[in-house]
């Protein structure tokens, strides 16, 4: 095994790899892959960059050639054993003739999981654990969205300092500045769909897309419109991004279908429709990440059904003092009824403040 600090660098580099397959990999998870040769130097290194194609560690492979003989492989994320629709990954390290590989986090699927124990098996030697809270934390959404049945659901709010989202006149451009709306893009290029409630809908006519960024993924928009009244001229309809408009099992969408609008119908629940039922959906259509952008009852329904798993929320120095509150009632009561989040990461933005909380999951 070469020397740990040697490993730990590598690792650092495959998890900012993995990173780079944000938003592009679903339902497949991110990965990055760095091969050392014999003598700790680095040969060889890739990433996972879209389902259906090569592997993190294929790709690393490819690089090294004969130098990853007798190296060791550093991955985010055990290698697969199953044949989908490429080759495992395990029998990838075996012909290369790797002689150890070095795992962060372990793979919690049935198909695809039991890789290290399979390399252990023949000879080659495996190391668990190095690096693996920041190789989690790239892949939370993927790890989430395997356990969870559901997409990992980050809300992304922006308010002033007293919590508002709008004035009391309705108006709510621009609460945050530019450096901040730049983040809400690049938050979406990570993700494979973005989702807005209909009032947000009504009130902004939101575009969703990702701007500025060029080569950038484009999430799915994802537009609840319980009755179907969306205009057809609504800026989320253009062909810029792909889009579903999810709307009311009882309601009329024929106008829509007729358009050639994307459209899922679901039940309706207490608090509109059934967000449940949506986010189930979205997870069988291959949606592992969703950022929620609206608005406030939506994101109050996603809380009361313990759906929020992550917060980025854009402060801005400013004080309204009425208007709308960033969150309506998610049917916490008391002090104790509180949802208590883990920072996980504080930024300035120009003038506003980001702030990433995950959701603690003992609650």
């Amino acid at each position: 095994m070469q020397h740990r600090l040697i490993i730990e660098t590598a690792m650092a580099r495959a998890v900012g790899l993995a990173a780079r397959g944000l938003g592009r990999t679903s339902p497949n998870p991110v990965v990055g892959c760095v091969v050392l040769d014999a003598s700790g130097r680095i040969v060889g290194e890739g990433h996972h960059e879209r389902a259906g194609g090569p592997h993190a560690e294929v790709v690393a492979l490819r690089a090294a050639g004969d130098a990853a003989r007798g190296g060791t492989a550093v991955v985010t994320l055990e290698p697969c054993r199953h044949t989908g629709r490429t080759g495992p990954c395990t029998s990838a390290l075996l012909e290369a003739g790797i002689a150890s590989v070095v795992i962060a986090v372990p793979d919690p699927t049935r198909t695809a999981g039991g890789g290290a124990d399979l390399l252990r098996d023949n000879g080659v030697d495996v190391v668990e654990g190095v690096g693996r809270e920041a190789a989690a934390h790239v892949n939370r959404a993927w790890l989430r969205a395997t356990v969870a049945g559901r997409p990992h659901v980050t809300w992304k709010l922006a308010s002033t300092l007293d919590g508002r989202t709008a004035a009391a006149d309705g108006t709510s451009r621009w609460i945050t500045g530019p450096q901040a709306r730049a983040a809400v893009h690049r938050l979406r290029a990570e993700r494979d769909a973005v989702l807005v409630g209909g009032g947000t809908l009504r009130a902004d006519d939101p575009h969703l897309a990702v701007r500025d960024l060029p080569g950038a993924h484009q999430p799915l928009r994802v537009v609840l419109d319980s009755g179907a009244k969306i205009p057809l001229e609504a800026r989320v309809l253009d062909d810029v991004a792909p889009t579903l408009v999810v709307v009311a099992d009882d309601a009329d969408a024929s106008r829509l279908l007729a358009a050639g609008v994307d459209v899922l119908a679901v039940p309706r629940g207490p608090r509109g429709l059934d967000v449940v039922a949506v986010l189930t959906t979205l997870h069988e259509r291959g949606v592992r990440s969703l950022l929620l952008e609206g608005g406030a009852r939506l994101a109050a329904t996603c809380i009361a059904h313990d759906l929020v798993d992550e917060v980025v929320a854009h402060i801005a120095p400013a004080l309204l003092g009425a208007g709308t509150s960033v969150l309506a009632d998610a049917g916490i009561t008391t002090m104790t009824g509180a949802l208590r989040l883990d920072t996980t990461d504080v930024q300035r933005l120009g003038d506003d403040v980001a702030l990433t909380a995950t959701v603690r999951r003992d609650h």
